[in-house]
């Protein structure tokens, strides 16, 4: 189980380089819902997404011998943005590994943070196998974008924000792609209040990537 001292250190740290995102409150969705709905706007965040949460705190948690050897990550692009802005702030080599299909202003904005960019494969899975490939020949650090604790707390982060600024909060509605963030903020937010509920969400007919 996760402490909360760690989602606090991760939240010390992502202080340096967030941006705020207040929460903004939805008449329309708060009608159709009968109840108070407010809305975190991650896309407003610096690259994007909630992704440089995770990616961030797992970079600058690397020792200096690791933070040596660089990064390596394969996405299709928020957390590429992530680790390669999270990469470019720590000083260190970031490779990201992205399909050939990935969208032409992703794999740019990518490059535009600092990252050597490897375009492999028709799909995710190959680009992740191939960057797997690439960490066990070069030796880079590889960046996992959710099946790992320090980027779950960097996640999470979003839970201690939204609960500081609405405390009365009983539900956190969160979108499900690998897991890291629902992850991340059920930790969080359960440790804070035992008795909130979080609820996940993703679409019938996709699944992650």
């Amino acid at each position: 189980m996760a402490k909360l001292e760690a989602f606090i250190k991760a939240k010390e740290k992502l202080s340096k380089v967030l941006l705020k995102t207040s929460l903004i409150h939805s008449p329309i969705f708060s009608k159709e819902a009968g109840n108070e709905v407010y809305i975190k706007p991650e896309n407003l965040q610096k690259t994007g997404s909630f992704k440089i949460r995770g990616a961030y705190n797992k970079i600058t948690n690397l020792s200096d011998e690791e933070k040596k050897k660089g990064v390596i990550a394969s996405s299709a692009g928020n957390h590429a943005q992530g680790v390669a802005y999270g990469a470019k702030e720590s000083g260190i080599k970031a490779v990201i590994v992205m399909p050939k299909s990935t969208p032409l202003i992703k794999v740019e904005s990518t490059k535009q943070y600092g990252a050597e960019v490897v375009l492999h494969g028709d799909v995710y899975d190959d680009a992740f196998k191939k960057a797997k490939e690439l960490e066990e020949k070069e030796g880079y650090i590889f960046v996992h974008p959710f099946d790992d604790e320090d980027v779950i707390h960097g996640q999470g982060t979003i839970a201690l924000e939204i609960l500081e600024e609405l405390p009365e909060t009983d539900i956190i509605l969160v979108p499900i792609g690998g897991g890291g963030l629902i992850s991340g903020i059920a930790c969080a937010a359960k440790i804070l209040q035992p008795e909130i509920k979080i609820v996940g969400v993703e679409p019938d007919e996709l699944s992650y990537p």
